[in-house]
């Protein structure tokens, strides 16, 4: 692999693949929480009409640009950050890595265009909202972070929405999108030097003798204290719960990655994680039971959530607190730890064995870190936690005073 910044203040790396197919992604630090001073959900709608037509293409132009070619141009938004990506046979990596330059350096937002696309917006926002395991999360974190910039729900509101003007996409855009906060990865059967130059390259030709160093979006952790215990009737078959609390931040690494192990022990993809052998495969309570964890530069969110039949709430929730009480209480043992790290370095060996997670994975980590951290790396990190580490990750993250509840009955 290769990383370095441009002269614009670009990061960038690149990575051969021995794959036929080329990945590249634009990370861009700006997201739901950067939204003050515009209309709530801009950076979600930002990610949808920055392909709506560029200085020198279409929208039409745009939309056929790669698919002619057999490849995918996409695009997502997060509290955090505005990622466009694609994926094309190698040969046609480079139109791929210039297409991406260009939308994020010239796209104009028609407002014909954008009319059509507020028809887009809201109907993913009542889509949404008719998804309950979906929605409660959303509302969780808007409580949990309410006051705060993570409080901003991603999508917006109708209302937001339909106010979103050309001229605000434009502000957006000029504010945000700027070299010195985005970060170019390729992951392909390429020479990584010809990648690079061909990277240096473009930076030079869309931001041309510009000069600046990458943005440190190192932040220090903030204190934040809503907690809460609601219930609302939502008429629904299924009762939906959520419960959880604030965890580590981004950049409180050896408190990050226990925090990954102790979710992925508890509730984890896999159906031997505590929660899901003890719910669904002893019980038979739930299709499904998730501890999931998000970091954030300044704060982190870890959350339990299930979905069940009315009658079997109170016995989830019951087994959910005795589930966590006993990582509390009692320490894994030697070989129980050991398994639980075996199955996570496994976990992650297999997801980044796939290119698109992998260049995506890469530009998260320059943005965040502005270097790519080695598989020897992560994996000696993930070793060194100790069974007395995820203890206190339990007592600490999931203390009954830093826990709230959302249920949907």
């Amino acid at each position: 692999m290769i990383s370095g910044k441009a002269r614009c203040g670009l990061r960038y790396a690149v990575k051969k693949s021995g794959s036929a197919v080329g990945y590249c992604a634009l990370s861009i630090h700006c997201g739901t929480r950067d939204e003050a001073g515009f209309p709530s959900g801009i950076a979600h709608f930002t990610e949808h009409t920055i392909f709506k037509g560029t200085e020198h293409k279409s929208a039409s132009v745009i939309n056929g640009y790669l698919d002619r070619l057999g490849g995918e141009l996409n695009a997502y938004t997060t509290k955090e950050e505005i990622v466009i990506h694609s994926t094309v046979l190698k040969e046609d990596l480079p139109k791929a890595m210039s297409l991406l330059l260009e939308i994020a350096t010239s796209s104009i937002f028609p407002e014909h265009e954008i009319e059509v696309e507020k028809g887009v917006v809201i109907d993913e926002i009542n889509s949404y909202r008719d998804c309950p395991a979906d929605d409660i999360y959303d509302r969780f974190e808007e409580a949990l972070f309410e006051g705060h910039p993570l409080g901003g729900v991603i999508l917006g509101t109708e209302e937001s929405v339909k106010s979103i003007s050309s001229s605000d996409l434009q502000r957006f855009a000029k504010k945000f999108f700027t070299p010195e906060r985005m970060a170019f990865t390729i992951v392909a059967d390429i020479d990584e030097a010809t990648l690079e130059k061909k990277v240096l390259a473009l930076a030079g030709k869309f931001w041309k003798d510009e000069c600046r160093e990458p943005a440190d979006l190192r932040t220090a952790p903030v204190k934040i204290e809503n907690h809460f215990e609601r219930k609302e009737d939502k008429d629904n078959h299924e009762v939906n719960a959520i419960i959880g609390g604030y965890a580590p931040t981004l950049y409180q690494e050896k408190e990050r990655l226990t925090a990954v192990l102790l979710a992925n022990i508890l509730g984890g993809p896999a159906s031997n994680s505590i929660l899901t052998a003890d719910l669904r495969e002893k019980h038979g309570w739930v299709y499904g039971v998730e501890c999931s964890y998000t970091q954030y530069t300044d704060s982190g969110i870890m959350s339990i959530s299930l979905g069940c039949d009315k009658e079997n709430l109170e016995k989830c929730l019951r087994h959910v607190r005795k589930a966590i009480l006993k990582l509390q209480q009692t320490p894994l043992t030697a070989s129980r730890l050991k398994a639980a790290k075996k199955q996570l370095l496994g976990q992650l060996a297999i997801s980044s064995d796939n290119g698109e997670t992998q260049c995506l994975s890469m530009g998260k980590s320059l943005l965040a870190f502005g270097h790519i951290a080695s598989d020897p790396e992560n994996r000696k990190a993930i070793e060194s936690i100790s069974s007395e580490d995820i203890q206190h990750a339990a007592c600490t993250i999931f203390a009954e005073q830093n826990l709230s509840t959302l249920i949907y009955v």
